[in-house]
């Protein structure tokens, strides 16, 4: 007995071990991003050092005086475009998968196939043709490129049909029916509640990807500097290879990484809750 405890301590410590030892890995670029955006740019080249810096204040005035950087600017159309893709893709995604798995209808399995072929193409082969298309439009440099088109996110369809099919539960639905609630209301205030989880989860990823975006604000909004995001606000520090401040850079990746930290730090409960869901079947 004392043997098979034994075994089981030192299995259990090296699971901690390890479990430690990859959080560690994880987190050290970013401690390491946070402790650069302290530090002068001539320090940051010389080599790494966990110890933070004095020059923080002065990387601050770097970007936003001697750059002219309106770091604040960035931050807030990075955040109305990343919040605004983040509702409507998981919102009519939801609303897509919802409607695929209660409703029969004609060439659903076509439908849906189609939704399945374009998870597995990337985004980027269709930059041109949406850079033509919104060019003909006549609204690139304006925010509706970067948020209208989340609406249609194949990816978080699929993953989002899955998920409905061990949340929903028919019988609620048969029963709003029967007591004379319409379609639309029972989808935002049954299947919506239902599958809260699996939203939260899908909507850091979706926010996330928005956030840190590049491409496509490059392509749609790259002339107007006024609805610059944070990625392209970077990007414009490190235009000139001789006049590169990495403390100024650091300082902006740093500022770049709060509203992450902020978004998973409330919603990571939720994806416990999302992963579980569905795992134990009757």
């Amino acid at each position: 007995m004392n043997t098979y405890l034994l075994k089981q301590r030192a299995i259990k410590g090296l699971c901690y071990f390890f479990l430690i030892l990859l959080f560690v890995i994880c987190m050290l670029p970013i401690y390491l991003l946070l402790i650069n955006a302290t530090r002068a740019s001539s320090d940051i080249v010389t080599g790494i050092t966990l110890i933070p810096g004095t020059h923080f204040l002065t990387n601050w005035r770097t970007l936003t005086v001697d750059f002219g950087i309106n770091i604040w600017l960035g931050v807030r159309n990075s955040l109305f475009v990343a919040f605004s893709a983040t509702f409507l893709s998981i919102y009519f995604s939801l609303m897509t998968a919802y409607a695929i798995n209660v409703y029969n209808f004609k060439f659903k399995r076509v439908f849906y196939g189609v939704i399945v072929t374009m998870v597995l193409v990337p985004g980027s082969l269709f930059l041109i043709g949406s850079f033509q298309y919104f060019n003909a439009l006549g609204i690139l440099n304006t925010f509706i490129p970067l948020i209208i088109p989340a609406i249609a996110a194949p990816g978080t369809v699929f993953f989002m049909k899955q998920y409905l099919e061990a949340a929903l539960v028919p019988e609620l639905i048969q029963a709003a029916r029967i007591d004379g609630a319409g379609e639309i209301t029972i989808f935002n205030k049954i299947a919506l509640p239902l599958a809260a989880p699996g939203a939260f989860t899908f909507a850091i990823f979706a926010f996330v990807g928005s956030w840190n975006a590049f491409m496509g604000p490059l392509f749609f909004i790259g002339g107007n500097q006024n609805i610059h995001t944070l990625p392209l606000i970077m990007n414009r520090l490190q235009a000139d290879a001789y006049l590169v401040d990495f403390g100024a850079i650091y300082f902006s990746m740093a500022v770049t990484l709060i509203p992450i930290i902020v978004v998973y730090a409330i919603f990571s409960k939720y994806i416990v809750a999302g992963i579980t869901l569905g795992s134990v079947k009757e």
